[in-house]
């Protein structure tokens, strides 16, 4: 099983003298609109080895030079695959931890056994697997009571001036630009303190320390403390931080951003991956910063990018527009602004199409998908059982309406996110009818009277019993079966595959298994699909979505060679949080505003997911605003560019599989 293919996906190939430039002259003419000195790696792995040398090296030469080293470390994921190459240098007698000091940058309050501590993470993933002196760590004292917090902080700082200060502070960047439990908002002199820990980054604690409930407070170094290490260096892996990163680098300094305040340390390096440094100029928009290695995606990137900032359509962009925003390198490669107006004009046109399971009898060599065979069998993988409706409700009614054989499979029970309220109804509901249908057998009270019992006494962090967590499946699943009957979808096409990665009860989720791939295997050989949609998201900040794509993708890989899967397309397309940038597009499918209404109704069959679904998140907005918002937008986008004008338009991006 190939478990992490969803890692290997590139939108887009990036010339690599765009992230590491061979001499210093190219190096500081792609980088002039960097504030940070900023480190690209193309993986992961790399990036981290190449922190985990430079860590090292700091380490070796204070040593040296001073007899010790004291480093202030942070717990964070971004921190893990760096850390896991120190220990390689450390095990190869490259680096040794005798003579380093480490101070702990911020540890949950209160703590106990049954918390979560980042110190005790720090022991996991560096200290117990190095030759450091356990007198040498130091953390927060978190057992006092809050009355002598504010005294621990600086008696926490006064043990680091009096270790001679900070060598090298190492943490990541998080979410919105925080480091360590340095939220926006947070000053630049701020020291040592409590923090009230914000809603974003407790879900990101709760799904990182694998817990139901996020503590409330904790004790962090602050930005002032920060600020006077030696050296800083900081790293972030991924595209959902890729907005993050070229605001911290390329931004104002704000305390909004309080990455942004590395721009004042003269020794802060961020090391990153090529996901995360995705809108950096250099990369986002390189014509801006040295000449391109024009493709036609590239190309299509820079006309949108043009159209913005002029205003204008495709068509009625002039050479004089190219040659003002710094794009005469596309007047040379297509010889006049109307061959490269055309060009892309037709190359986003050929992207929107009314069939997206192919136009029967039509020439489709410029069509995203083919004509034949037709009709088509489909299967729409949905990783909770409203994402299929939220992400492409439009083109999955599009998809039956035209005749196809289509199937959807729902990855996950999405128990967890029925409301015990929402659940309570159903059970009030067959109280209130037991007598009258004959089912008041002493099963079933017993059961609703332990039903009632258990919401009454439940407490933050209960796990669900296993008679509750079965009503909340049974909600979705008839959720899901009114949504496809609305659409459609045949019943005895809409399968619910329940992954077991997914059924424990809490948030905590399983890692993906080969039980979890032979399922989804199982219903691909069984159907033998001409054409896959599958959610695409990244950067899902939940982690589901990608453990689920990351099961579809594994099952393909091990089907490659089956006559049936070489001939199957696989479109990814995106849910409520994010949607395609316009020059990924291959697939747009247009909508009407009676096909857009339509859609809405569909995913307001969910009715446990509207006002008190659980992981709505902090966007204030419901499922079915999100996604006709965003459905909008694109259509926007669309008719700004000068194409057709149309409600909405739902946008999907093929997956090529990465062989082994």
């Amino acid at each position: 099983m190939r478990p992490n293919l969803s890692k290997l996906i590139k939108l887009d190939r990036v010339p690599e003298r765009y992230y590491a430039p061979k001499n210093e002259v190219e190096m500081a003419a792609l980088s002039r609109e960097e504030k940070i000195y900023v480190e690209i790696s193309e993986s992961i792995v790399e990036g981290a080895m190449a922190e985990a040398r430079r860590i090292a090296d700091i380490i070796n030469n204070s040593v040296a030079t001073k007899g010790k080293c004291v480093l202030a470390l942070g717990a964070g994921n971004g921190t893990h695959a760096v850390y896991e190459q120190l220990i390689r240098l450390n095990h190869e007698g490259q680096v040794s931890f005798r003579k380093v000091i480490v101070f702990n940058i911020s540890e949950f309050y209160p703590t106990g056994d049954a918390t979560p501590s980042t110190l005790k993470r720090l022991h996991s993933v560096l200290l117990d697997h190095v030759d450091i002196r356990p007198e040498n760590i130091h953390s927060m004292d978190t057992s006092v009571p809050r009355e002598d917090v504010w005294r621990v902080s600086k008696d926490y700082e006064a043990q680091i001036d009096r270790a001679g200060g900070i060598d090298l502070f190492v943490c990541e960047i998080g979410p919105k630009g925080s480091l360590a439990f340095n939220e926006p908002g947070t000053k630049y002199g701020a020291g040592c303190r409590l923090v009230l820990l914000g809603n974003e980054i407790r879900h990101q604690i709760a799904a990182d320390y694998k817990v139901d409930e996020a503590p409330l407070t904790a004790i962090t170094l602050g930005i002032g403390n920060l600020m006077q290490a030696r050296h800083i260096n900081c790293m972030a892996w991924g595209e959902n931080y890729a907005d993050v990163i070229a605001r911290a680098i390329e931004g104002p300094v704000t305390d909004a951003l309080p990455a942004s305040y590395l721009q004042s340390h003269t020794h802060a390096v961020i090391v990153i991956d090529l996901a995360a440094a995705d809108e950096l100029t250099r990369i986002a928009r390189p014509w801006k910063v040295t000449s391109c290695e024009w493709n036609d995606q590239l190309t299509r990137r820079a006309v949108v990018w043009l159209c913005h900032m002029t205003g204008k359509p495709i068509l009625k962009l002039t050479d004089r527009d190219y040659n003002d925003w710094g794009l005469g390198e596309l007047l040379a490669v297509y010889g006049s602004a109307y061959k490269a107006n055309i060009k892309i004009f037709n190359d986003l046109q050929h992207t929107i199409t009314g069939w997206p399971g192919g136009k029967p009898n039509a020439d489709d060599s410029t069509r995203p998908e083919r004509a034949t065979p037709y009709p088509k069998r489909v299967i729409v993988f949905s990783p909770h059982p409203d994402d299929d409706v939220i992400s492409m409700g439009g083109t999955l009614k599009r998809l039956v309406d035209q005749g196809h054989d289509v199937h959807v499979a729902y990855e996950t029970s999405g128990n967890i996110a029925v409301g015990d309220e929402d659940m309570m109804r159903y059970v009030m509901l067959m109280d209130g009818i037991a007598e009258n249908f004959g089912i008041d057998t002493d099963m079933f009270k017993e059961k609703s009277e332990g039903i009632h019992q258990y919401i009454s006494e439940k407490k933050p962090g209960d796990v669900d019993s296993a008679d509750i967590r079965y009503l909340k499946t049974i909600i979705r699943q008839c959720e899901a079966r009114t949504a496809c009957q609305y659409i459609g979808v045949k019943k005895e096409n809409v399968h619910f595959l329940g992954l077991p990665f997914y059924e424990t009860g809490t948030i905590k989720k399983g890692d993906l298994s080969q039980a979890d791939v032979d399922i989804v295997k199982q219903l691909l050989t069984d159907v033998k699909p001409d054409e896959i949609f599958v959610a695409g998201d990244l950067a899902d900040p939940h982690g589901t979505h990608r453990v689920c794509l990351d099961a579809v993708l594994a099952a393909i890989d091990e089907l490659l060679d089956e006559p049936w899967m070489q001939d199957c397309y696989t479109w990814m397309y995106r849910g409520a949080w994010a949607e395609w940038e316009i020059d990924h597009i291959e697939m747009a499918v247009p909508l009407s505003p009676e096909e857009l209404r339509f859609k809405r109704n569909s995913i307001l069959k969910h009715q446990s997911q509207m006002e008190n679904a659980p992981y709505l998140g902090d966007d204030d907005r419901l499922f079915w605003q999100r996604a006709e918002e965003r459905n909008r937008a694109t259509a926007k986008l669309y008719e700004d560019l000068g194409l057709a004008s149309y409600e909405a338009i739902e946008a999907f991006v093929r997956y090529h599989p990465v062989k082994g």
